[in-house]
C-alpha cells in the first residue's frame, strides 16, 4: 500500500510540473521552464527507483520530499516566494525534517528488529540530529564552493545567512529527532506480557 501510495504521488507531482514545462516553454518564460523541467527529473526519481530497483520506500520521506520539491520549485522559484526573504529559511528548515527522516529510515533499515531493543533512544536521536547537521553543511560547502568556483551568489547574505541555514536544518531536524525519541522510549517502556509456566499436575 506505501508503494502504491509512492507512486501515485509522485507520478501526481511529475505530471503537474510536465504541465507547467509545457504551459511556460509556450509562453518563452525561460526560467519558469527550465525550473519545471528540472521538477519533472526530481518527481520521477521515486518513479524509476521503482521501476528499476527493489527499495522499499519510507512514506515519511517521500511525502517530506515531494512537499521539499514543491515549496522549492514551484512555490519558491516560478512563483517567487524567495523573493519574501523568509522563504529560504523555511525551506532549510523543512530540509533538516526531510534529512531526518532519512536517518530514521536508514536506522529502521541498518539496525536488526530484536536488535533494537537493545539500543538506547537516545542513540537513535543523536543520529537523527547529526544526519540533519551533517547534510546541512554539506549543502553550505556546496553554495560556497560554487560561489568561490564560478562566482555565483548562492551564499547571499554572507556568514549571516550560513549560520541562519544551519540552525533553521537543526531546528528541523531536532524537531523530528525529539518525536522518534518520545516514540521509541514508549514502545520500549510497554510491558511485554510474558506466559506463566503451566503447574506440573496440568502437564500430565
Amino acid at each position: 500500500m506505501k508503494r502504491k501510495w509512492v507512486l501515485m504521488l509522485s507520478l501526481a507531482y511529475t505530471v503537474f510540473m510536465a504541465v507547467l514545462f509545457f504551459y511556460y516553454f509556450s509562453k518563452g518564460t525561460t526560467h519558469s521552464y527550465q525550473v519545471a523541467l528540472a521538477g519533472v527529473l526530481c518527481g520521477a526519481i521515486p518513479l524509476l527507483l521503482a521501476k528499476f530497483t527493489k527499495l522499499t520506500f519510507n512514506l515519511s520521506v517521500t511525502l517530506s520530499y515531494l512537499a521539499f520539491l514543491f515549496a522549492s520549485q514551484y512555490l519558491g522559484s516560478i512563483l517567487h516566494f524567495y523573493g519574501l526573504g523568509w522563504w529560504d529559511t523555511f525551506l532549510h528548515l523543512l530540509s533538516g525534517a526531510l534529512l531526518a527522516f532519512v536517518a530514521i529510515a536508514l536506522y529502521e533499515r541498518l539496525v536488526h528488529r530484536e536488535g533494537k531493543k537493545e539500543v538506547s533512544p537516545w542513540l537513535l536521536f543523536w543520529f537523527v540530529v547529526s544526519f540533519a547537521v551533517l547534510g546541512g553543511v554539506v549543502w553550505e560547502m556546496y553554495e560556497f564552493s560554487m560561489d568561490q568556483l564560478f562566482h555565483m551568489t548562492l551564499q547571499g547574505g554572507g556568514n549571516s545567512d550560513t549560520m541562519v541555514d544551519l540552525i533553521a536544518d537543526t531546528t528541523g531536524g531536532l524537531v523530528i529527532a525529539v518525536i522518534s525519541l518520545i516514540k521509541t522510549k514508549s514502545k520500549l517502556d510497554k510491558p511485554t506480557l510474558k506466559k506463566e509456566p503451566l503447574p506440573p499436575e496440568s502437564m500430565a
